[in-house]
Order: C-alpha cells, then structure tokens, then sequence
C-alpha cells in the first residue's frame, strides 16, 4: 500500500489545542466493523457498549516534563531517555552545530555533547542533575501550536496514570474519569510513548517505513485477565502495540517487559485485540494506519470523512471513536 492511501484534508479549526473541561463529554463516533455503521454518540455512553466478558486494557504510562530550554533561550532540548539523572539521550535544536563537547545550560546544571548518534540525537552528561521541576515543560503536540500551562499538567495525563516516562500521553485514555472507569472492567499495561508517534510516514510505501522502538511492560496479573477475557478492547494504538507485540513474540500473552518496535498497518490479523477506543490520528501516520488495519481502510477513511463532516474535535486533546 501507498503511504498516500492514507492522507486526507483536516481544516485547521477541528485541531482541539484545548480541551474541554469535562473529560467524558468527548463526543464518540462508534464504527461497526461487521455493518459499516456509523453512529454518534457522547464518551460517556461507553459503559453502554459492554457485554459480558468485556476487558478493556489501558496504557497506565504518566507524561513527564521532557521539554528544555537553555538559560540564553538560544536551545531547545528535548529528553528521549534519562539513562542516568544527569546523562540524557536528547533532541536539541537547531542541533546541526551543536557538536561534539558543546554545552547547554539548564538552571545550575551544565550538560557537555559527549556522544553524536547516528541518527542525529546528541547524549548529553550534566555536572548535576537539572531541576526538572523547575525547568521542565510538557512537550505538547506541534499541532497544537502553543506552549504547555499549569492546567495541562493535570489535564494532559489520564487519571489513571502511574508509570513515569511518556514524552506524550496515550491520548484515548484522556476521555476517562474516575465514575467512567468504575463501571467498566479493565487492567493496565504501560508503554511510555515517545517523540517517534507524532511523526508522519515518509517512505513512499508503507511497508518501506522504519518503524520507532517503546519500552512497554505487561503484569502476569493482567496477562491472565487478558486470556480470560471474551472480548479485549484496547483503550489506544499504545496498549494496542503492548498486546500485539507480547503475542508475536511469545506465541501467546505472558508477563513480559522490553522494547517493541511492531508496526500494525494493513492488512494485519489481529491475535488479541477484537476492539478499540482510539481518537482521531494524523494523516499518513503510523496511527491511521493501525486502526485501518482493524477496521480496513475503506471504512476508516470514510469515518474521518464523516467526522470532519460532522465537526468532530480532532487528535490529541480532541473527541474519539470506539471501533467494534
């Protein structure tokens, strides 16, 4: 397939840079995969949609500040990875002249290029541990095209977050609050979700893409539910990467931790996951990819147009679809 079989027009005013103040009252478009169905419906009609031996599973990762400037405002550092408190894997920009043994300050903190990957990030080593509090920001989407505030420090986690080490948050579990999540029974998984999700597909053809690598973790004590369960709906592509990925490598789902790389796009069959809550993903993404996988491509593209018709709040703060 072609990575153009995947795009299509948003207008820009269905961006949602600001989300509502009440998490459930998300608009829900539910897809019927056996019908062709479309129906319109509010997030927090979900628990009308479970039958017995439902489990939804959700990615319980937390968002952490991984967003940096230097005290001169000349750089922008964002953090991959804390392998330690003062050595980070990182994007900085404009890095093309950031070179070996340059430095950045932070705060008090002072950290030196001491290593160049071959795909451009920089590993940088502090004198001293920065102060994230202080000087750490919420990388919010580019598309929302404005900078992180107070509110979004509560409102761009998911209420049941717990897992440190998301650069972004797993954005279908934002419509949940805790009166939702009661009456619906579910388990966790944690993928911490990189910068890598926000990037569009750029090979020409879908299968050429190399897809980016997230740490996940999966409990025995929800691998056992999982099995049990008669119908698993994943609550996002994180937890639904996390049940993939655990399957394929194992044969079956086990407790299981380490890095995935799993790159769902059609056609693919699905091994654990029958259903997904998800929000509306970028064109050309390796997002809409995965859920045209499940739902095939010709009813995805037809939803979105149907979405877009209907004005429908669009990507990470936006309103979300349930596909059955």
């Amino acid at each position: 397939m072609l990575t153009s079989d995947f795009d299509y027009h948003l207008p820009p005013e269905l961006i949602a840079s600001e989300p509502l103040p009440d998490r459930a009252a998300s608009r829900m478009m539910v897809v019927d995969r056996a019908t062709g169905q479309i129906e319109h419906r509010v997030f927090a009609d979900l628990p009308q949609f479970v039958r017995d031996g439902d489990l939804f599973v959700l990615n319980d990762t937390r968002v952490v500040p991984a967003r940096f400037f230097s005290n001169d405002g000349t750089r922008e550092v964002l953090r991959l990875n804390a392998l330690t408190p003062t050595r980070w894997r990182c994007m900085i920009r404009p890095g093309k002249k950031f070179r070996l043994g340059h430095t950045v300050e932070i705060g008090e903190a002072i950290g030196r290029v001491v290593e160049i990957l071959e795909n451009g990030d920089r590993m940088l080593e502090f004198d001293r541990a920065v102060d994230v509090a202080r000087h750490g920001h919420l990388a919010l989407p580019h598309y929302m095209e404005r900078e992180d505030r107070e509110a979004d420090k509560e409102r761009y986690q998911t209420v049941f977050a717990r897992e440190e080490g998301s650069i972004a948050a797993p954005t279908a579990g934002l419509h949940f609050t805790p009166e939702v999540l009661a009456q619906i029974p579910h388990t966790f998984v944690t993928l911490h979700v990189g910068v890598g999700t926000f990037q569009p597909v750029k090979a020409e053809k879908v299968e050429d893409h190399i897809m980016h690598s997230e740490h996940y973790s999966l409990s025995e004590e929800s691998a056992a539910r999982i099995r049990e369960a008669k119908r698993v709906i994943a609550v996002g592509t994180t937890a639904t990467r996390v049940l993939e990925s655990v399957h394929r490598k194992h044969g079956r789902l086990v407790a299981d931790e380490g890095e995935t790389n799993i790159f769902i796009h059609p056609p693919y069959e699905f091994r654990v996951v029958n259903a997904l809550l998800t929000n509306f993903h970028l064109p050309k993404s390796s997002l809409i990819m995965l859920v045209s996988a499940l739902a095939g491509r010709d009813l995805i593209m037809r939803a979105y147009a149907e979405a877009i018709k209907e004005r429908y709040r669009f990507y990470s703060y936006g309103d979300c679809m349930l596909i059955v």
